[in-house]
């Protein structure tokens, strides 16, 4: 650790951990916490829990966990001293310049230089297609409209038909083997040795927010296959975090963002004058991009191809983006294909015309719906009915499922009183079939010893949870256990901190706690103790008995660990079996 205990916690105190978070996903107020699906995981039941009190969140679904500094390291892939910089930064703290560890410096130094080697690699790119070389890259460009400016603004390039080309010159620039082969610029076969990973392909620089190129998208220059490549994932690209033309679109005076299927799509629409169109890289939507766009705006459009690919990518982006709550329209570009070739053949202001008649994501899916039935065929139309019911009924908020209901009545002559009873009931029974076992984290069955050591620690992850949820318990207990008696070294860590904390203020807080680990797998762990809540209520002498039990079970198995490590030393082994007898006598009250 780098900078002081005190600078780190006056960094986590300036920095709350609703409003950090808040800045990332939805939070929902429910009870004492705040609730949201998961930007960890997929899914669709909320089961990310932030406490304001306690400064800390948890899934209970992926099982990710911990306080405002882990948040920054496992959505933005920080490390620990990175996060504080960053926490730092916001909440306008100085922090004094520091020293890296060994591993710290390799990792930076290697991101830097693959950062390098791409801009190195780009502005070589960028070269050759105004060369000789690139003259059939150069016409395909031109061939679709595509700018001098837009080529220079998107820094498009082209690499050489030969197979080593990119290889050569980054080696005459000082750069080894494995540093190429780590920034995913060429690959290397045990028989031919190492080429390009990109060869005879115009290529599209892949830009991050902060004008860094991370990697490269490239398209084949005739027939051949794949038609598309994309750089894989390095230490610096996160084909599933990042989108294409964001870095441009962020900027932008339009509102709202424009999501594409490709490249060309983005370059077009910019050069339309629509610079707020972006594109994800070579996948379908992910968790993490939405979670990416919602950082600039709260408004998305989808101009996805017509053709039946699009249509299901579209419907497939609808439902991750209701799961996060980011309302989208789609735009229809019927009958193109594309945005570009609906913009070369009917222009801007048509293009214009169907942003603004752009239909709401569920008004799409019904639309969707209503073509794969026979509306001529009762029982045909019947099943469209319900199907539009059950899509309804995924509305959260009554009033504006009941707009829906009554727009979707009017425009497919439904009866409104026969569809908001169906919806009714598609809620109703919907809620009651939600399948939480899937939120339930398996564990795989050992040998009974293993199984033993599992049962010790779900018990003194229970009495931990006690102490933090009831102060109040610590005196009585810190006078029989000592940390020592707990057996996971995370958990003795934890329950010190606990005790020193009670002593010095009379409260304990969670968040403190967790700026002693850097780790992420400590800080789920740790994280899965202090926001768990029983969440049912139990008498004085029912809590009194479960308390005692907990630590009767704890002492026990420690004094016993004891003896087993004692070896031929009677006179201790006597001791502790006399003090193994009183724990029959311990008993806690609680009142």
């Amino acid at each position: 650790m780098f900078y002081s205990d005190e600078l780190i916690e006056e960094v986590r105190s300036r920095n709350d951990i609703v409003d950090v978070i808040g800045s990332y996903v939805n939070l929902k107020h429910k009870g004492n916490s705040y609730t949201a699906c998961c930007p960890f995981h997929h899914e669709k039941t909320p089961s990310f829990h932030v406490s304001r009190e306690r400064q800390m969140y948890h899934c209970f679904g992926c099982g990710v966990g911990g306080n405002v500094f882990t948040f920054l390291m496992e959505h933005e892939n920080y490390s620990f001293p990175e996060a504080v910089e960053a926490l730092a930064e916001r909440a306008g703290v100085s922090l004094p310049e520091r020293n890296m560890t060994k591993e710290e410096r390799k990792k930076a130094d290697e991101r830097t230089r693959i950062k390098e080697m791409n801009k190195i690699a780009a502005g070589y790119f960028h070269y050759l297609l105004k060369t000789e070389h690139g003259n059939g890259a150069l016409t395909y460009l031109k061939n679709r409209g595509i700018t001098d400016e837009m080529i220079t603004q998107f820094g498009l390039g082209y690499s050489d038909k030969f197979s080593d080309d990119l290889y050569k010159y980054l080696k005459s620039k000082g750069y080894k083997d494995d540093e190429m082969l780590k920034a995913g610029l060429i690959k290397v076969d045990e028989k031919y040795g190492p080429s390009d990973r990109f060869w005879n392909r115009v290529m599209y620089p892949i830009i991050d927010p902060n004008n860094r190129v991370i990697g490269f998208g490239g398209r084949v220059l005739g027939d051949g296959v794949p038609k598309y490549i994309n750089s894989q994932d390095t230490p610096v690209f996160d084909k599933s975090r990042n989108l294409y033309g964001l870095n441009l679109a962020k900027k932008s005076k339009r509102k709202g963002v424009i999501f594409c299927e490709g490249y060309m799509d983005v370059i077009s629409m910019h050069q339309a004058g629509f610079d707020n169109a972006v594109a994800s890289l070579g996948t379908a939507l992910t968790v993490g991009q939405v979670n990416l766009i919602k950082r600039y705006t709260d408004r998305v459009y989808l101009a996805y191809d017509s053709d039946e690919a699009g249509t299901k990518a579209a419907l497939r982006a609808l439902q991750i983006m209701r799961e996060f709550e980011m309302p989208a329209r789609v735009i229809s570009l019927k009958p193109y294909k594309d945005p570009d070739e609906l913009i070369q053949n009917e222009g801007m202001e048509e293009f214009e015309r169907r942003i603004e008649t752009a239909v709401s994501g569920i008004m799409f899916e019904i639309d969707i719906l209503e073509h794969n039935y026979n509306q001529n065929d009762p029982q045909e139309k019947t099943e469209f009915q319900k199907e539009v019911a059950k899509c309804l009924s995924r509305i959260m908020e009554p009033l504006e499922r009941d707009n829906y209901i009554n727009s979707v009545s009017e425009k497919y002559s439904i009866d409104v009183k026969a569809l908001k009873e169906a919806v009714t009931a598609y809620g109703v029974s919907g809620a009651a079939n939600i399948d939480t076992s899937v939120f339930r984290q398996q564990e795989r069955r050992g040998s009974p010893e293993e199984e033993k050591e599992k049962q010790q620690l779900k018990t003194e992850r229970v009495l931990i949870t006690w102490l933090i949820n009831d102060n109040e318990l610590i005196p009585a207990i810190e006078k029989i256990l000592s940390p020592y008696d707990f057996s996971d070294p995370v958990y003795r860590s934890v329950v010190e901190m606990i005790y020193q904390q009670y002593t010095a203020s009379n409260k304990v807080e969670p968040a403190v706690i967790m700026n002693h680990f850097e780790s992420r797998e400590d800080h789920e762990k740790v994280s899965s103790i202090m926001q768990q809540d029983f969440g049912v209520e139990i008498t004085a002498n029912e809590k009194s008995g479960a308390i005692t039990d907990l630590v009767k079970r704890i002492k026990r198995k420690s004094i016993q660990n004891r003896i087993d490590n004692a070896g031929a030393d009677l006179e201790k082994i006597k001791q502790l079996m006399v003090e193994k007898k009183s724990i029959e006598k311990i008993k806690i009250n609680v009142f």
